[in-house]
């Protein structure tokens, strides 16, 4: 099987921002206790930070994260968690049927945070709550001081502030699962009227608002309408959420999945677009495409705790969904999806960073260790920084009842904003059979290949564990440059990462 591929400097799609390849921490199971924060554990430092995990999450470079929730925000008190650690409540935490001890909070986050060399991205509760604690809860993180809330930031030991630039206006305010759910009319007047009380501490900052949870909503794509009419112009982003699953186990139709995330991101572009050219706004208005990932693994194991059959745990096991090597392949695509429509998806979340449906397992007491999802996502946030590349792809493909024409080659490139080197980060859908890449490079004078990863040969359902990684990376072998062409035999069901320098 052969696919021909042409690369053009100048045919590009957009300049990436490196917040593409962000993430997300939720007080839900052990993503925050036992995940990055166990005092006790031996690699812990004195805020009680695990450093076995930021090591492994600064070699990824995440440049933002999330917090703290999800739908965890929905009935959260940020006051909650300030203070004396002694002092703070436990509360019920009634969107996972568990408790909070709130032993983490703002500062503690925070501390977490610059070790682990990210950006925070702080949501504000509309569900139970509403505009006066967002703007209490944005005053105590940014503000100098002088002030009600900014001084007791200074009384809980945090004397500068932390200047948040990107806040989230609450979370999944269509889902019925919602605390406080409402519909898209009720969410867009309280996402505006919030909005413009934030703006008007500072007009800097940057807005998100709320919009499907999924393309499965009945709501969809009206709601995105509904309050974008209502916040065009006083927003930045609208998020979206999609998570993929195998229930089925056909890998044509897992695969294929990602033509879903392309329909989904191209009918909200259309929808800003029309909501723009209605309002007549000279405004923009991208995509925060702020949780996505696989999840399905751990559902039924999930359900004695969720259900509320198993009392109110504090940081139990929950969404630790054990990834195999077709989830690695899936999350290629889905990056690559990403990186295609990085002129209007400036944002992006992988949900969620440790323990929870995430890259990044830990064991109490024990080893922290990376799942075979953690190299894709690795690569695309160390080389997928830059420009991303408009490819023309001739490749042979397939049909799947929710999707015609399907490529078995799915592929991205990047020229890197760092060093010029030319990445392409490539997936072969194909069950057996290699594809012959011949791939063009019209106006590059790349001609040395300086890094071939690639990931093949594994089983469908093997998986990496705390004892042993074996699904991961190895070099790569046969590709070539010549004659200002790129040529690699690319294996079945396959990932590969190929960057090539001047």
């Amino acid at each position: 099987m052969r696919a021909n591929v042409t690369a053009h400097k100048d045919y590009v799609i957009a300049k990436i921002d490196p917040r593409l390849y962000g993430s997300f921490i939720e007080h839900l199971g052990r993503a925050v206790y036992s995940g990055i924060y166990e005092p006790d554990h031996e690699t812990a430092d004195k805020h009680g930070f695990r450093q076995d995990v930021i090591e492994l999450i600064k070699d990824i470079d995440v440049p933002v994260t999330r917090y703290p929730g999800g739908n965890f925000v929905s009935a959260y008190n940020w006051e909650d968690g300030i203070g004396p650690k002694e002092d703070r409540p436990t509360r019920l935490d009634l969107a996972w049927h568990t408790s909070e001890s709130n032993e983490v909070g703002i500062h503690e986050f925070a501390e977490w945070a610059e070790q682990a060399g990210t950006e925070m991205m702080l949501a504000v509760n509309l569900g139970s709550r509403g505009l006066d604690e967002a703007r209490a809860f944005l005053e105590y993180v940014n503000h100098p001081g002088g002030s009600y809330w900014s001084d007791l930031r200074k009384q809980n030991g945090r004397e500068a502030p932390w200047n948040v630039k990107l806040w989230c206006l609450g979370n999944e305010m269509d889902g019925p699962w919602q605390i406080g759910q409402k519909t898209a009319a009720e969410y867009g007047r309280v996402a505006f009227e919030t909005a413009k009380a934030m703006r008007a501490f500072d007009k800097n900052i940057e807005l998100v608002v709320c919009g499907s949870s999924s393309p499965k909503m009945a709501t969809y794509p009206e709601w995105e309408s509904t309050v974008l009419d209502y916040t065009y112009d006083t927003v930045d982003y609208i998020s979206l959420h999609m998570y993929f699953d195998n229930h089925e186990k056909n890998m044509a139709n897992y695969l294929a999945k990602a033509c879903l995330l392309d329909n989904y991101i191209d009918t909200i572009a259309a929808v800003i677009k029309a909501t723009k050219a209605k309002k007549r706004s000279k405004h923009d208005v991208y995509i925060s495409f702020d949780e996505w990932n696989v999840w399905y693994h751990s559902n039924e194991q999930d359900k004695k705790i969720l259900g509320g059959n198993d009392g109110w745990p504090h940081a139990p096991a929950l969404l630790e969904d054990i990834y195999d090597f077709a989830d690695t392949l899936q999350v290629g695509c889905i990056l690559n999806t990403f990186i295609r429509h990085s002129d209007v998806v400036k944002i992006g979340c992988l949900a969620q960073l440790v323990n929870v449906i995430a890259p990044i397992m830990t064991v109490k007491g024990g080893p922290a260790w990376r799942q075979s999802t953690y190299y894709p996502y690795l690569y695309a946030s160390q080389y997928g920084r830059g420009t991303a590349l408009n490819l023309a792809v001739n490749s042979p493909s397939y049909d799947t009842e929710f999707a015609k024409n399907v490529a078995y080659l799915d592929i991205s490139a990047v020229v890197s904003d760092k060093d010029g080197a030319l990445t392409f980060f490539i997936v072969n859908r194909h069950p057996d059979e290699s594809i012959e890449l011949d791939l063009s490079l019209q106006g590059f004078t790349h001609q040395r290949i300086i890094m071939d990863k690639v990931m093949s040969g594994h089983a469908l359902d093997a998986k990496n564990g705390p004892e042993a990684e074996p699904v991961a990376p190895k070099d790569g072998q046969g590709a070539a440059v010549t004659q200002q062409k790129l040529t690699a035999s690319i294996a079945p069901m396959s990932y590969r990462m190929i960057r090539l320098g001047v």
